[in-house]
Formats: C-alpha cells, structure tokens, sequence
C-alpha cells in the first residue's frame, strides 16, 4: 500500500520520470541490462526513479525530463573535476581538429607519458589504454611472466579488480569461466600480514603478486604496505596497487605518493580522464620492458589496444593533471569530502538514525551505509534512502564529491539528507521498510540470478 511519502514522489509535478522510463525500455530492448556498466543498471536503483541523462555540467547533471540533480560518484569516479570541465575540455578540443589516431606513435604520446611520470615519479615508466581491467590485467600477466608462477593473489576486501577471468571468477557471476582459470586466484585480507605470509608459505613460490588497493574505507594499519611490501621481496612475487580510486583523489602520485610505499606496477584511470577514456599501467623499468622490443627474454603481450593512444584522450589526462598540481584539487575534494560528511553526520543523528545511516571512507571518497533495526546492512533500507535522495534532486549512489561541489551544493544535500533520515526514523520505528519503498529493493551488482 503506497503511504503519504511514496505518493509525494510518484506524483509531484516537478519530479516526473516520463520520458526516462520510455528510454529506460528502449534501452533494455537492445542492451542487455540497459546499461554498459553494471553499477549504472536499473537493479541499483529504486523501481521507477531511474532517471536517463541529458547533460551535465560542474557538479549537476539533467535527466532527459528536465529534472536537475546534484551528482555524487560522478561517472563511477571518473569525473573528479565536474562534468565538461573548462580546461579539459579546451585541451580535448585542440586535439580534434589534427585527428585523433594514427599508424604511427603521436608526439602527444611522449607528452602524455612524461607529465604522467612527473606527477607519479615512483613509476619508470607506463603504458596507456582505455579501461582499467585491461590494466590490472597487464599487470597480472606480467607478473607472472616476470616470475614464472601461476596464481594470482587478490586483496578480498576490495570489490572490483577487472572484468577479466582471473578475477570474476572469484565472484558470484562466475559463469562462463572454467574452473581452472578460477582455482588460480586465491585472496588475502586486508590489514593482515600474518595471514597473508601463511598464505604465500602455504603456497611457496606459486604466487605471481598481490595485488590490493592501497587504502580503501579505512586507512591502512600503521606499517602495513611497507610490511606488504617486505613479504613481496622475501617470498619473490610482485607487488601491485590497483589506483584506479586512490589515483589522484589521496594524492595527485596516488596511495603510493601519500603513504611513501613504492609498488612494482600500478595501474590508474577513473579521475585520469575526468571522464575521457584513458588508463595507465606503470612500474619498474626492468619489468615494464618485457612488454617492449630493449630486453632479451621472452616478449610478454603486455598491452596493444587500438584505441589506447587516443590523442584527445591522451590531452585529457594531461590537463587533468595540470590541473590538480597547480590548483590543489585534493585538497579541495578533502574539504568538501569533510564538510559534507560532518552534516551528514550531523543530521542523522538529529533524526535519530545516527546509527543506520552511516558515512564511511576518505573524505575524497566517501560511501554510505543504510543500516536496519539490527545495524545490519540492508538493500531495503538503501532503497528507502536512495528514493528520498532523488526525489530532492540529489543523485548519490555514493558521497563521492567532485571539485565542482560548492557549499550551496553541500548546504542542500544536507538539507535533503535530513529529510531522508526523517522518513528512515519512521521505518525504523515501524520496524519494516516496506511500506516506503514502492517497489522491489535495490540489489548487489555481484549476484548469481538476476
């Protein structure tokens, strides 16, 4: 039965999803799940309320209804700057009028490669492409060749690695993946050294590397990536940090340059681009070179992507790193990361729900928890929380802030915020979210079933 709130959302002029839900079917008749990113499907947000989009610009976005919002984890991460940012949208556009691929490498390309190795100078060198797993994947493969193992062992409290094998079969998705490919990737818990070195004892010279995200929701414990770092060099395998998140939103050289532990390889993208497609895998020079044509061991296939040398692309990344050493850009997205979580914070616990709604992370990366009457995490209580946030004209799958948030932005979040967890007080004390939702729960992208 729809209550007094849900009929608000549904039936409120300005909040009309019409035309988004006419696209919403078009897009499900020819792309399997109506979306090329699974985190962007509309099994992640509330039935009804997934809004199409039209454009964007700095910190909001517009769906295809006329409906603005403020947008938080801006294109999965990716738009760390706001949406068509001025500066790298001149850079991109400089690029366009003298092509955007060629047979041969472009000076563009030198360029790219020695601004990303002045502004990640632990690196010797990288190599470009346009995705992140065909990075972390480049990585893999040449530590293996680099060691001659076959397992890979990944850090099991992080989400997401790639979209490749080696590390999808380790999720609930896994069909379609032998399950050889899947017994060589086993995992390590986060913030354990002891449990990781009885990991590589119990599997003695067959682990290629570790490879973990350096810092995720919490900081790393005091002398764990130097003691990682040290159990790599002992038990012979390579050290890899996937910065796809840490890059640029810790420290503009990423975890590595924050915390002053050096990786054998590190893969990038996500802010790299604000948005454009590029990534990068970078490392030693001793190991990056079994992917070139100067060493005289066996080639490794490290990567080739037709793509991966886009100029305008390529001219992004640079102004994307311009831009954070000469305007202090993380700084700025630790500012507003800890201005928004504090009146977060603030207004749960002033309705009450203190202890259910719940921000966590860095403040350059901040995500939420929706906690039920047991505190434990519930899909239920997010789609109550998530259907109040769009209906006040915020779109947050997370708190992920970009530099283009202002304190307005903020002020209003907040604001919305707190009339959310108003509604969250009321399921909770009725001890059932049910009546709130509208419509079936939200769900986790990793699932068996649809």
């Amino acid at each position: 039965m729809a209550t007094e709130e849900t009929e608000e959302i549904e039936d409120t002029e300005e909040f009309r999803l019409t035309r988004s839900r006419q696209a919403n079917e078009r897009l499900h008749a020819m792309i399997p799940g109506g979306a090329h990113t699974y985190a962007k499907g509309d099994d992640q947000y509330p039935e009804g309320l997934t809004p199409v989009i039209s454009h964007g610009r700095g910190a909001h976005v517009w769906d295809i209804d006329g409906n603005r919002y403020i947008e938080y984890g801006s294109g999965l991460r990716s738009v760390s700057l706001g949406h068509a940012h001025p500066r790298v949208i001149e850079a991109v556009r400089r690029e366009l009028d003298r092509g955007s691929n060629f047979v041969r490498p472009s000076l563009v390309e030198v360029e790219a490669a020695e601004r990303f190795l002045a502004t990640v100078p632990t690196a010797e060198m990288v190599k470009f492409a346009k995705n992140g797993s065909d990075a972390t994947t480049a990585a893999v493969r040449l530590a293996r060749a680099a060691t001659g193992r076959p397992r890979v062992a990944v850090c099991g409290d992080h989400p997401f690695f790639s979209v490749d094998d080696w590390f999808i079969g380790t999720t609930p998705m896994s069909a379609g993946i032998p399950s050889a490919t899947i017994e060589l990737t086993v995992a390590f818990p986060y913030g354990d050294l002891a449990a990781t070195e009885e990991l590589l004892t119990r599997h003695q010279g067959e682990i290629a590397c570790l490879i973990l995200e350096p810092a995720g929701q919490t900081e790393p414990p005091p002398g764990y990536l130097a003691g990682l770092r040290q159990l790599a060099d002992r038990h012979g395998c390579v050290l890899i940090f996937d910065e796809m998140i840490t890059g640029l939103r810790w420290s503009e050289a990423g975890a590595q340059g924050l915390y002053g532990v050096v990786p054998d390889l590190s893969t990038f993208g996500k802010a790299l681009g604000n948005g454009f497609a590029v990534s990068a895998l970078a490392g030693r020079r001793d190991l990056m070179e079994r992917g070139g044509l100067r060493h005289s061991g066996d080639r490794v296939f490290l990567l080739s992507t037709t793509h991966g040398a886009e100029t305008h692309s390529l001219a992004a990344a640079m102004a994307v790193q311009t831009t954070y050493t000469e305007e202090g850009i993380t700084a700025r997205l630790h500012t507003l990361g800890e201005r928004l979580a504090a009146g977060v914070r603030d207004a749960a616990a002033s309705m009450g729900v203190g202890d259910h709604v719940v921000v966590r992370g860095r403040a350059s990366n901040l995500v939420f928890a929706t906690l039920d009457e047991n505190r434990q995490p519930s899909q239920q209580y997010r789609t109550l929380f998530l259907r109040r946030l769009l209906a006040g004209g915020v779109l947050a799958p997370s708190f992920v802030v970009s530099s283009a948030l202002d304190d307005a932005d903020i002020d209003r979040t907040v604001e919305v915020v707190a009339q959310a967890c108003a509604v969250y007080r009321k399921a909770l004390d009725a001890a059932d979210p049910t009546p709130w939702l509208a419509g079936r729960p939200v769900k986790p992208v990793f699932r068996r079933t649809a």
